[in-house]
């Protein structure tokens, strides 16, 4: 496994990401604007010490609006991208920064998935989301820490309920499925503040204006003009092979929401 990520860095020069800006700024703004995800702050020690039973103080909080991320503003390539430049910020800037700042190792994040707006639609957008969770699962593994999922609605819990045995221990235990918006959990957890400005509430963190965003650009326009490398066009990635149980847990999804659709269609032709 450590071969394969090594060699895959090297064939996708992604020791380089972050020197190569998505321009212009419009395009990386829609990009923003369609593929939710941001930092939204940081663990507070006291919550998070009794729920993990180590101390988890400073981890950075992602925040992911899978429900209402089209992917529809531009090509996979993009998307997959802006994806990886997250990813290489937070292990290259945002982990040490931490690590740094509250004296201690800090090398994972806890992650948010907020369920609204997740439809049945979404199933069309299960080949980008599988390419993005290849690329984490083989090349980023054992990063976070914990998910939180929230809001989720009936198609979310209809699906775990099928793909939730099909998971490992270990990525079980990481789960949590909070009721509704788990406000008061998420709020005993979040910290304030961001790595050079507070962040203002977790609503506005998937924005290009949010201060993590606008360090993240910022970052990487500054690295391009550094090696005198900025031009426009997507940065192809070889999105690596699936893991096979990944793969089977991915059918089981496919099926559940066809089976769902069925359904809806059944109960639809009934009413009328």
């Amino acid at each position: 496994m450590l071969v394969d990520c090594l060699n895959w860095r090297i064939q996708n020069e992604i020791d380089s990401i972050l020197e190569k800006p998505i321009i212009p700024v419009d395009l990386y703004r829609s990009i923003r604007e369609s593929q939710l995800v941001g930092l939204s702050g940081y663990s507070k020690e006291q919550y998070l010490f009794i729920l993990l039973s180590f101390d988890t103080a400073g981890v950075p909080v992602f925040a992911f609006g899978v429900g209402q991320s089209t992917y529809d503003k531009a090509s996979v390539h993009y998307y997959v991208q802006s994806h990886i430049q997250i990813n290489e910020y937070r292990d290259r800037i945002i982990l040490p920064m931490a690590t740094k700042k509250f004296r201690r190792p800090i090398t994972t994040c806890i992650k948010v998935l907020d369920m609204t707006g997740l439809k049945l639609s979404a199933l069309s957008l299960l080949k980008i989301l599988t390419a993005i969770s290849a690329v984490d699962e083989l090349n980023y593994p054992e990063k976070a820490e914990t998910y939180y999922i929230v809001n989720a609605p009936y198609i979310f819990s209809a699906c775990w309920k099928v793909v939730k045995p099909l998971l490992q221990e270990r990525t079980r235990k990481k789960v949590h499925v909070l009721s509704g918006r788990g406000k008061d959990e998420l709020l005993k957890c979040r910290r304030e503040g961001s790595s050079k400005a507070s962040l203002s509430s977790v609503d506005d963190c998937f924005s290009l204006d949010h201060p993590f965003h606008q360090e993240l650009y910022h970052y990487i326009e500054q690295q391009a003009l550094n090696q005198e490398l900025i031009k426009q066009g997507s940065l192809h990635v070889d999105i690596p092979d699936q893991d096979p149980d990944d793969a089977m847990i991915v059918e089981v999804i496919q099926a559940e929401f066809h089976k769902l659709g069925e359904q809806n269609g059944s109960a639809d032709g009934d009413h009328k």
